[in-house]
Protein backbone atom coordinates (compact mmCIF):
# COMPACT_ATOMS: atom_id res chain seq x y z
CA UNK A 1 0.00 0.00 0.00
CA UNK A 2 3.05 2.54 0.07
CA UNK A 3 3.50 2.48 -2.94
CA UNK A 4 0.07 3.81 -3.35
CA UNK A 5 0.16 6.15 -0.84
CA UNK A 6 3.45 7.34 -2.43
CA UNK A 7 2.31 7.80 -5.95
CA UNK A 8 -1.34 7.53 -7.12
CA UNK A 9 -1.79 6.55 -10.53
CA UNK A 10 -4.97 8.90 -11.99
CA UNK A 11 -7.07 8.74 -15.31
CA UNK A 12 -9.14 11.20 -15.71
CA UNK A 13 -11.97 11.62 -18.00
CA UNK A 14 -14.92 14.32 -19.14
CA UNK A 15 -18.11 13.22 -19.37
CA UNK A 16 -19.92 16.44 -20.75
CA UNK A 17 -18.87 18.57 -18.78
CA UNK A 18 -18.53 22.70 -19.57
CA UNK A 19 -15.08 22.31 -19.31
CA UNK A 20 -15.09 23.76 -15.94
CA UNK A 21 -13.80 21.26 -13.64
CA UNK A 22 -11.78 19.82 -16.58
CA UNK A 23 -9.82 23.12 -16.46
CA UNK A 24 -9.06 22.99 -12.31
CA UNK A 25 -8.01 19.57 -12.99
CA UNK A 26 -5.49 20.41 -15.14
CA UNK A 27 -4.47 23.34 -12.80
CA UNK A 28 -3.90 20.76 -10.10
CA UNK A 29 -0.94 19.84 -12.50
CA UNK A 30 0.60 23.66 -12.84
CA UNK A 31 3.41 25.07 -11.54
CA UNK A 32 0.95 26.80 -8.36
CA UNK A 33 -0.39 23.40 -7.09
CA UNK A 34 1.96 20.94 -8.88
CA UNK A 35 0.15 17.45 -7.79
CA UNK A 36 3.29 15.72 -9.69
CA UNK A 37 5.64 16.88 -6.81
CA UNK A 38 3.64 14.65 -4.37
CA UNK A 39 3.90 11.44 -6.74
CA UNK A 40 0.65 12.03 -8.50
CA UNK A 41 0.79 10.66 -11.99
CA UNK A 42 -1.80 12.04 -14.72
CA UNK A 43 -2.03 8.59 -17.15
CA UNK A 44 -3.57 8.31 -20.08
CA UNK A 45 -3.94 3.99 -19.81
CA UNK A 46 -6.65 3.03 -17.35
CA UNK A 47 -4.64 -0.36 -17.16
CA UNK A 48 -2.16 1.78 -14.91
CA UNK A 49 -4.26 3.77 -12.59
CA UNK A 50 -4.91 3.64 -9.62
CA UNK A 51 -7.37 6.46 -8.90
CA UNK A 52 -10.89 7.15 -11.81
CA UNK A 53 -11.48 10.90 -11.90
CA UNK A 54 -14.50 11.54 -13.88
CA UNK A 55 -15.71 15.31 -14.29
CA UNK A 56 -19.17 16.15 -16.05
CA UNK A 57 -22.74 15.10 -16.04
CA UNK A 58 -23.22 11.84 -17.55
CA UNK A 59 -25.31 11.06 -21.36
CA UNK A 60 -25.74 7.95 -23.30
CA UNK A 61 -22.86 8.52 -24.83
CA UNK A 62 -20.47 8.71 -21.88
CA UNK A 63 -22.07 5.81 -20.11
CA UNK A 64 -20.65 3.35 -21.81
CA UNK A 65 -16.71 4.72 -22.13
CA UNK A 66 -16.90 5.23 -18.16
CA UNK A 67 -18.24 1.69 -17.59
CA UNK A 68 -15.18 0.51 -19.83
CA UNK A 69 -12.56 2.49 -18.05
CA UNK A 70 -13.81 1.49 -14.88
CA UNK A 71 -13.88 -2.04 -16.07
CA UNK A 72 -10.01 -1.91 -16.82
CA UNK A 73 -8.76 0.20 -13.97
CA UNK A 74 -6.99 -2.80 -11.72
CA UNK A 75 -8.41 -3.73 -8.15
CA UNK A 76 -8.18 -2.18 -5.93
CA UNK A 77 -9.48 1.19 -7.35
CA UNK A 78 -11.65 4.06 -6.47
CA UNK A 79 -13.76 6.57 -8.39
CA UNK A 80 -13.64 10.35 -7.31
CA UNK A 81 -16.59 12.20 -8.63
CA UNK A 82 -15.06 15.77 -9.55
CA UNK A 83 -17.72 18.46 -9.44
CA UNK A 84 -21.70 19.01 -8.92
CA UNK A 85 -22.40 17.49 -12.66
CA UNK A 86 -20.38 14.83 -11.73
CA UNK A 87 -22.06 13.95 -8.35
CA UNK A 88 -25.39 14.66 -9.37
CA UNK A 89 -26.25 15.94 -13.05
CA UNK A 90 -25.31 19.45 -11.85
CA UNK A 91 -27.68 22.04 -13.78
CA UNK A 92 -27.97 19.81 -16.64
CA UNK A 93 -30.01 17.19 -14.56
CA UNK A 94 -33.27 17.49 -15.69
CA UNK A 95 -31.72 17.97 -19.85
CA UNK A 96 -33.67 14.94 -21.47
CA UNK A 97 -30.30 12.99 -22.56
CA UNK A 98 -28.44 13.61 -19.05
CA UNK A 99 -29.08 10.42 -16.83
CA UNK A 100 -26.98 11.64 -13.77
CA UNK A 101 -23.90 11.43 -11.91
CA UNK A 102 -21.14 9.24 -12.30
CA UNK A 103 -22.81 7.00 -9.59
CA UNK A 104 -25.58 6.27 -11.88
CA UNK A 105 -23.04 3.75 -13.97
CA UNK A 106 -20.24 3.21 -11.82
CA UNK A 107 -19.85 2.77 -8.07
CA UNK A 108 -18.23 6.44 -6.66
CA UNK A 109 -15.87 6.46 -3.51
CA UNK A 110 -15.69 10.41 -2.82
CA UNK A 111 -17.82 13.05 -4.40
CA UNK A 112 -15.59 16.78 -4.79
CA UNK A 113 -18.03 19.60 -4.57
CA UNK A 114 -18.20 22.57 -6.69
CA UNK A 115 -19.12 24.16 -9.79
CA UNK A 116 -16.61 24.42 -11.05
CA UNK A 117 -14.45 22.49 -7.96
CA UNK A 118 -11.73 24.25 -7.04
CA UNK A 119 -7.96 22.64 -7.46
CA UNK A 120 -7.43 22.74 -3.51
CA UNK A 121 -11.11 20.56 -3.02
CA UNK A 122 -9.58 18.23 -6.05
CA UNK A 123 -6.54 17.55 -3.85
CA UNK A 124 -8.25 17.03 -1.05
CA UNK A 125 -10.69 15.05 -3.06
CA UNK A 126 -7.85 12.48 -4.02
CA UNK A 127 -6.43 12.57 -0.40
CA UNK A 128 -9.63 11.27 0.66
CA UNK A 129 -9.40 8.40 -2.16
CA UNK A 130 -5.87 7.43 -1.08
CA UNK A 131 -7.81 6.39 2.40
CA UNK A 132 -10.63 4.60 0.45
CA UNK A 133 -7.76 3.04 -1.16
CA UNK A 134 -5.92 1.53 1.70
CA UNK A 135 -8.85 0.57 3.03
CA UNK A 136 -9.85 -1.43 0.04
CA UNK A 137 -6.14 -2.84 -0.44
CA UNK A 138 -6.53 -4.12 3.70
CA UNK A 139 -9.93 -5.58 2.89
CA UNK A 140 -8.85 -7.42 -0.56
CA UNK A 141 -5.91 -8.65 1.45
CA UNK A 142 -8.28 -10.21 4.31
CA UNK A 143 -9.56 -11.36 1.60
CA UNK A 144 -6.82 -13.60 -0.09
CA UNK A 145 -5.79 -15.07 3.72
CA UNK A 146 -9.56 -16.05 4.32
CA UNK A 147 -9.09 -18.60 0.74
CA UNK A 148 -9.81 -21.61 3.33
CA UNK A 149 -13.20 -20.35 4.24
CA UNK A 150 -13.68 -20.07 0.71
CA UNK A 151 -17.70 -21.90 -0.28
CA UNK A 152 -18.43 -23.10 -3.53
CA UNK A 153 -22.25 -22.95 -3.94
CA UNK A 154 -25.09 -22.47 -6.62
CA UNK A 155 -25.69 -19.11 -7.94
CA UNK A 156 -29.49 -17.82 -8.79
CA UNK A 157 -30.17 -14.98 -10.87
CA UNK A 158 -30.01 -12.18 -9.08
CA UNK A 159 -26.25 -12.53 -8.74
CA UNK A 160 -26.04 -11.97 -12.37
CA UNK A 161 -24.74 -8.29 -12.40
CA UNK A 162 -21.97 -8.92 -10.05
CA UNK A 163 -20.76 -12.65 -12.08
CA UNK A 164 -21.00 -10.27 -15.26
CA UNK A 165 -18.91 -7.02 -13.95
CA UNK A 166 -16.20 -10.05 -12.45
CA UNK A 167 -16.66 -11.73 -16.02
CA UNK A 168 -15.36 -8.21 -17.74
CA UNK A 169 -12.69 -8.11 -15.27
CA UNK A 170 -11.34 -11.78 -15.74
CA UNK A 171 -11.62 -11.34 -19.23
CA UNK A 172 -9.72 -8.53 -19.76
CA UNK A 173 -6.27 -9.70 -20.37
CA UNK A 174 -7.63 -12.35 -22.77
CA UNK A 175 -9.28 -9.00 -24.41
CA UNK A 176 -5.37 -7.46 -24.58
CA UNK A 177 -4.22 -10.65 -26.45
CA UNK A 178 -7.16 -10.64 -28.93
CA UNK A 179 -8.14 -7.26 -28.88
CA UNK A 180 -11.27 -5.20 -27.75
CA UNK A 181 -14.44 -6.18 -28.84
CA UNK A 182 -13.22 -9.24 -30.05
CA UNK A 183 -14.66 -11.58 -27.09
CA UNK A 184 -18.14 -13.19 -26.82
CA UNK A 185 -17.73 -12.96 -22.60
CA UNK A 186 -16.63 -9.08 -22.89
CA UNK A 187 -19.69 -8.40 -24.85
CA UNK A 188 -22.38 -10.37 -23.16
CA UNK A 189 -25.05 -7.88 -22.04
CA UNK A 190 -26.68 -8.32 -18.24
CA UNK A 191 -29.87 -8.71 -19.92
CA UNK A 192 -28.44 -11.77 -21.88
CA UNK A 193 -26.50 -13.45 -18.91
CA UNK A 194 -29.75 -13.25 -16.70
CA UNK A 195 -31.45 -15.22 -19.55
CA UNK A 196 -28.99 -17.92 -19.23
CA UNK A 197 -29.91 -19.11 -15.42
CA UNK A 198 -33.67 -20.06 -17.14
CA UNK A 199 -32.95 -21.35 -20.71
CA UNK A 200 -32.28 -24.29 -22.07
CA UNK A 201 -29.42 -24.54 -24.48
CA UNK A 202 -30.45 -25.22 -28.17
CA UNK A 203 -29.92 -28.33 -29.86
CA UNK A 204 -29.22 -27.14 -33.36
CA UNK A 205 -26.54 -24.89 -31.65
CA UNK A 206 -25.54 -25.90 -28.15
CA UNK A 207 -24.67 -22.55 -26.00
CA UNK A 208 -21.22 -21.31 -26.67
CA UNK A 209 -20.27 -23.95 -29.38
CA UNK A 210 -18.97 -23.24 -32.82
CA UNK A 211 -17.54 -26.66 -33.86
CA UNK A 212 -18.89 -30.03 -35.18
CA UNK A 213 -22.22 -31.34 -33.33
CA UNK A 214 -22.44 -34.31 -31.63
CA UNK A 215 -25.38 -36.36 -31.37
CA UNK A 216 -28.04 -34.61 -29.07
CA UNK A 217 -29.53 -37.44 -26.51
CA UNK A 218 -30.75 -34.85 -23.59
CA UNK A 219 -30.26 -31.24 -22.55
CA UNK A 220 -30.65 -29.47 -19.30
CA UNK A 221 -30.80 -25.94 -18.56
CA UNK A 222 -27.47 -24.30 -17.19
CA UNK A 223 -25.87 -24.41 -13.89
CA UNK A 224 -23.74 -21.29 -12.52
CA UNK A 225 -21.35 -22.17 -9.60
CA UNK A 226 -19.82 -19.03 -7.91
CA UNK A 227 -16.73 -19.06 -5.55
CA UNK A 228 -17.81 -16.87 -2.56
CA UNK A 229 -15.41 -15.60 0.26
CA UNK A 230 -16.89 -13.44 3.41
CA UNK A 231 -20.40 -12.52 0.71
CA UNK A 232 -18.16 -11.41 -2.23
CA UNK A 233 -18.55 -13.29 -5.34
CA UNK A 234 -14.49 -13.92 -6.49
CA UNK A 235 -14.96 -16.59 -9.28
CA UNK A 236 -17.80 -18.13 -11.63
CA UNK A 237 -18.40 -21.21 -13.84
CA UNK A 238 -20.83 -22.41 -15.41
CA UNK A 239 -21.90 -25.74 -17.69
CA UNK A 240 -24.25 -27.65 -18.83
CA UNK A 241 -24.84 -31.54 -19.88
CA UNK A 242 -25.99 -32.01 -23.49
CA UNK A 243 -25.80 -35.93 -24.44
CA UNK A 244 -23.36 -38.04 -22.62
CA UNK A 245 -21.29 -34.55 -22.64
CA UNK A 246 -21.04 -31.53 -20.00
CA UNK A 247 -19.61 -28.98 -21.74
CA UNK A 248 -17.63 -26.68 -19.15
CA UNK A 249 -18.08 -22.40 -19.67
CA UNK A 250 -16.64 -18.82 -18.97
CA UNK A 251 -14.32 -20.07 -15.99
CA UNK A 252 -13.77 -16.64 -13.92
CA UNK A 253 -11.91 -15.86 -10.77
CA UNK A 254 -11.00 -12.25 -10.30
CA UNK A 255 -7.49 -11.71 -11.53
CA UNK A 256 -5.96 -10.58 -7.44
CA UNK A 257 -6.96 -14.19 -6.32
CA UNK A 258 -5.15 -16.35 -9.58
CA UNK A 259 -2.79 -19.07 -8.67
CA UNK A 260 -4.90 -19.84 -5.50
CA UNK A 261 -6.59 -22.86 -6.52
CA UNK A 262 -10.11 -21.66 -6.95
CA UNK A 263 -10.76 -22.51 -11.09
CA UNK A 264 -9.99 -26.29 -9.88
CA UNK A 265 -12.39 -25.90 -7.50
CA UNK A 266 -14.61 -24.62 -9.32
CA UNK A 267 -14.21 -27.20 -12.31
CA UNK A 268 -14.19 -29.78 -10.09
CA UNK A 269 -17.70 -28.71 -8.36
CA UNK A 270 -19.04 -28.51 -12.00
CA UNK A 271 -17.63 -31.94 -12.97
CA UNK A 272 -19.39 -33.37 -10.47
CA UNK A 273 -22.70 -31.10 -11.04
CA UNK A 274 -23.12 -33.61 -14.14
CA UNK A 275 -22.87 -37.43 -12.45
CA UNK A 276 -24.29 -39.02 -15.39
CA UNK A 277 -21.35 -37.18 -17.88
CA UNK A 278 -19.25 -39.58 -19.35
CA UNK A 279 -16.80 -36.95 -20.44
CA UNK A 280 -16.51 -33.46 -20.20
CA UNK A 281 -15.56 -30.26 -23.01
CA UNK A 282 -14.33 -26.73 -22.74
CA UNK A 283 -12.58 -24.38 -25.01
CA UNK A 284 -10.45 -21.22 -24.96
CA UNK A 285 -7.99 -19.28 -27.55
CA UNK A 286 -5.42 -20.39 -28.83
CA UNK A 287 -3.20 -17.49 -27.79
CA UNK A 288 -4.51 -18.00 -24.08
CA UNK A 289 -1.33 -20.23 -22.90
CA UNK A 290 -1.78 -19.81 -19.62
CA UNK A 291 -5.87 -20.50 -20.02
CA UNK A 292 -4.89 -24.03 -21.80
CA UNK A 293 -1.94 -24.81 -19.56
CA UNK A 294 -4.52 -24.82 -16.50
CA UNK A 295 -6.77 -26.97 -18.43
CA UNK A 296 -3.78 -29.57 -19.28
CA UNK A 297 -2.96 -29.78 -15.24
CA UNK A 298 -6.80 -30.18 -15.06
CA UNK A 299 -6.56 -33.25 -17.11
CA UNK A 300 -7.96 -31.47 -20.33
CA UNK A 301 -6.40 -32.65 -23.58
CA UNK A 302 -7.05 -30.87 -27.14
CA UNK A 303 -9.14 -32.38 -30.02
CA UNK A 304 -10.18 -29.91 -32.34
CA UNK A 305 -9.91 -25.82 -33.11
CA UNK A 306 -12.50 -24.18 -35.22
CA UNK A 307 -11.81 -20.61 -36.28
CA UNK A 308 -14.44 -17.75 -34.39
CA UNK A 309 -13.10 -14.81 -35.57
CA UNK A 310 -10.06 -13.36 -37.84
CA UNK A 311 -8.45 -12.77 -34.34
CA UNK A 312 -9.73 -16.12 -32.68
CA UNK A 313 -9.19 -19.53 -33.43
CA UNK A 314 -10.76 -21.41 -30.16
CA UNK A 315 -8.92 -24.75 -28.95
CA UNK A 316 -11.06 -27.63 -27.85
CA UNK A 317 -10.58 -29.44 -24.97
CA UNK A 318 -11.55 -33.00 -23.59
CA UNK A 319 -11.20 -35.43 -20.90
CA UNK A 320 -13.12 -38.70 -19.71
CA UNK A 321 -14.54 -39.19 -16.52
CA UNK A 322 -12.35 -41.47 -14.52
Amino acid sequence: MSRFAKSPWIIHYDASSCNGCDIEVLACLTPKFDVERLGVVNTGNPKHADIFLVTGAVNEQSAPVIRNIYHQLPEPKVVVAVGACAATGGIFADCYNISGGADSVIPVDVFVPGCAARPEAIIDGVVQALGVLKKKQQEMTALANSLDKVLIQRAQPDDAPEILALQKTAYQSEAEIYGEGSLPAQQQSLAELEADFTRVPDLAQPFGWSGPLPMPVAAGQIVFLKAVVNGKIIGAVRGYQWGEAAFLRRLIVHPYFWRRGIGRRLVTELEQAFPQAKRFEIFTGRESTKSLGHFRKLGYQEFQTAQYSPAVTWVYMQKERQ
